[in-house]
């Protein structure tokens, strides 16, 4: 994915939780959301008091949230990496687009570095750097990442297998394997990955805002880190979006179902007689009756029908001849 719209149709109300984000722009056909972005607080700083209830912040619900989601009951903390954070930059995949989980070891996150230490040195204080001020750095300066899968078994929780995420690329995998950096964790059947914000403002320089009762809009910074990243291209000439591969586990039961000879040539359909002796209304039906069949239907002992197979054409069954179909079922 290499262009990124947020929607006009959200309102301001949710974005102060969350910006979901488009392929392409709203209204136009083919638009679908693909992920949400958002930032979350322990404590609720870099964001205002909702309904005049004090540290009722967005932030702090959008910490909790994940947490109760994410971490084992009893935890209060995210910690990556060994190291625990307050602050939490999430990206959350859209179960359409997902299905089942994440297929580890096809994710990769590219975010281009923001203009935070220009901003700072051009006389702008930490407090104003707020999603509205946000510019993307002048040239090149993407941190690329990846879960670990192809090297460290996952964490198995409550939330399913866990992954880290760690610099580096699906094309030449982890940078620096024996050490790698970490910044985030991968939650494969949740399709979340959480990243942690005193990282991204170390090696991204998001200036993440938190002060108390400022509304710092952060989850636009890592929108426009990822839509940023898109501008540029890797060394193969591909351009540095966002790529990910949905997986689905399906479970398949196959039924042969035998049709004999001299069986299912005829009907109770009404019009398939004539007359009050019951006379064939077909008199090519005499003899050598000849059906088609068009699909298959799977019935309970109680015969109740659970399923029905279709034939991709029709096939001729004749009076003296037999026929074998297999049905596959998917789960």
């Amino acid at each position: 994915m290499i262009t990124f719209f947020t929607s006009s149709a959200q309102n301001s109300t949710t974005q102060r939780y969350y910006y979901e984000l488009f392929n392409s722009g709203s209204g136009e056909c083919g638009s679908e959301a693909q992920f949400s972005v958002a930032w979350g607080h322990k404590q609720g700083s870099g964001s205002a008091d909702e309904g005049g209830q004090v540290n009722d912040t967005p932030s702090r619900a959008i910490y909790g949230q994940y947490k109760q989601l994410c971490l084992e009951p009893g935890t209060e903390r995210f910690t990556i990496g060994g190291v625990t954070t307050d602050q939490i930059y999430v990206i959350n995949v859209n179960r359409a687009r997902m299905r089942e989980f994440i297929d580890e070891g096809n994710l990769e996150i590219n975010l281009q570095r923001l203009a935070g230490s220009q901003w700072l040195a051009g006389g702008g204080a930490q407090n104003a750097w707020t999603g509205s001020n946000v510019r993307v750095f002048p040239s090149q300066a993407v941190l690329r990442l990846i879960d670990d899968s192809r090297t460290t078994a996952a964490t198995i929780g409550t939330a399913g297998e866990v992954y880290n995420i760690v610099s580096g690329t699906i094309e030449d995998g982890i940078y620096n394997s024996s050490a790698p950096h970490y910044y985030g964790q991968l939650y494969r059947r949740l399709g979340i990955v959480v990243l942690n914000g005193d990282k991204l403002d170390m090696s991204c320089s998001f200036l993440t805002v938190t002060g108390s009762e400022i509304p710092g809009d952060n989850a636009y910074k890592l929108f426009t880190a990822i839509s940023g990243a898109a501008l540029y291209t890797d060394t193969s000439g591909d351009r540095l979006g966002f790529a990910g591969r949905s997986g689905e586990k399906v479970k398949s039961t196959h039924f042969f179902v035998r049709v004999k000879n001299q069986e299912y040539n005829f009907t109770n359909n009404p019009t398939f007689v004539t007359g009050s002796t019951g006379d064939l209304a077909q008199p090519t039906m005499i003899g050598d009756p000849s059906v088609f069949i068009t699909g298959i239907g799977l019935y309970s002992d109680s015969k109740e029908l659970l399923a029905v197979g279709k034939l991709n054409k029709a096939v001729k069954k004749k009076f003296n001849t037999e026929c074998l179909i297999k049905l596959k079922l998917d789960f």
